[in-house]
């Protein structure tokens, strides 16, 4: 599941990847497009007492997911982090689209 919610600063993507490690995560941006990709390979296996294998498991997972850009987002200053099962990325915004304080003008 992916979270995406805009400040006044930054969008920030929040991806559920509970029971992964950072470097199951590939994040990369070209062309204005954000890519979330990861895979994890599992391997489980039983054995008896003298050391026969009585059962072996395998198993693969892959995602991937794309995001188009806005315009007013710094593609060069993108910053990720996990923590807590929880993909978090952050998505400045340019200086000139970050809103600003509203300013009281004096009348002359």
């Amino acid at each position: 599941a992916v979270n995406i919610k805009e400040t006044d600063s930054a969008f920030v993507v929040e991806l559920a990847a509970p029971g992964r490690t950072r470097e199951d995560f590939k994040v990369e941006v070209n062309n204005k497009v954000l890519t979330i990709s990861g895979e994890s390979k599992l391997q489980k296996e039983e054995k008896d007492a003298l050391g026969k294998y009585t059962r072996r498991e395998f198993g693969y997972e892959k995602f991937r997911r794309s995001f188009t850009l806005p315009e007013q987002v710094a593609d060069d200053q993108i910053k990720a982090n996990y923590e807590a099962g929880v993909l978090h990325i952050e998505l400045p915004k340019k200086e000139e689209a970050r809103q600003k304080a509203p300013r009281l003008i004096d009348i002359l």
